[in-house]
């Protein structure tokens, strides 16, 4: 995040959700509110030319990637809210999507994110004639000077009961150090019964030299944009840290997982590359 602005990176992920509305069949993440929230001018480029979000096999490895990991998000809540959990919390959520198609009608969703980020989403939101369902609660917080858990608390999340978290797009833009911190207020506000789905960028000691190469392209491009990544773990070791703050079972999500799950079989030959895993950590 650079200060006062929200997150460029929200948009384009976003509009590489939008993209797969349009250009993939069948859809791993069916979304009929990402053409909407882009606004109508950004929706009306991407229905003239979705290509654009396909032009290289980079974009779709992209592509592919950013829809797997909502969808394993919502696979894992889904598993939770039939075990009896009513609370969710969208760590950084940007401009997903969720709380305005939730299906669950006695799940209350909270919103996390940079306050200058949510300030825009808010005004995305009333440009595009998107209703606030009554479930939702925008939770601004400024980890730079306010306690996740204390906002969250404030926002009327129930610590007495079980709550599960979507971290997603987030962990690679923040320091190893704030990424554990904020899993350990995970593991405490989440619950028996609670738990995270989170994505992080490996480290280069678990990649072979052409998944390095494009690792390497995501960097630059992020980069570019002003928002580094910082961070990357060692999928063997970030599991051992995970069990030892406290979470009972991890289960993660590499590429090869990945699409065995949501893309196989397909005539369209989308697939997700090595440019992440997602983690799925049950307390």
């Amino acid at each position: 995040m650079q200060p006062g602005r929200p997150s460029g990176t929200a948009l384009r992920v976003a509009l590489r959700r939008a993209a797969h509305q349009l250009l993939d069949d069948p859809r791993v993440l069916d979304d009929p509110i990402a053409l909407r929230i882009v606004g109508p001018d950004q929706a009306k480029a991407l229905r003239a030319d979705p290509e654009a979000y396909d032009r290289t096999r980079f974009d779709r490895l992209l592509r592919a990637f950013l829809v797997a990991r909502s969808r394993v998000a919502e696979d894992a809540l889904a598993v939770a809210a039939a075990a009896g959990v009513r609370q969710y919390v969208v760590l950084g959520a940007g401009l997903d999507t969720f709380a305005y198609r939730n299906p669950y009608p006695d799940l209350d969703v909270f919103e996390v994110d940079h306050p200058a980020t949510q300030a825009w989403k808010r005004s995305c939101l009333a440009a595009c004639g998107i209703d606030l369902p009554k479930s939702l609660a925008f939770v601004p917080v400024d980890f730079e000077s306010q306690a996740l858990m204390d906002e969250l608390r404030r926002a009327g999340l129930d610590t007495d009961q079980p709550a599960w978290f979507s971290w997603l797009g987030v962990t690679p833009y923040l320091a190893r150090d704030a990424v554990i911190a904020t899993l350990r207020d995970i593991v405490a506000l989440a619950g028996k019964g609670g738990g995270v789905a989170f994505d992080y960028a490996p480290d280069s000691s678990s990649l072979t030299l052409r998944e390095r190469a494009a690792v390497a392209v995501l960097r630059s491009r992020v980069r570019r944009a002003g928002e580094p990544f910082k961070s990357a773990f060692n999928p063997p070791e970030l599991a051992t840290m995970l069990t030892a703050i406290g979470f009972g079972r991890v289960v993660d999500l590499d590429a090869e997982a990945l699409n065995a799950r949501y893309f196989a079989g397909r005539r369209d030959r989308l697939h997700v590359g090595s440019i992440g895993h997602v983690v799925v950590a049950c307390r």
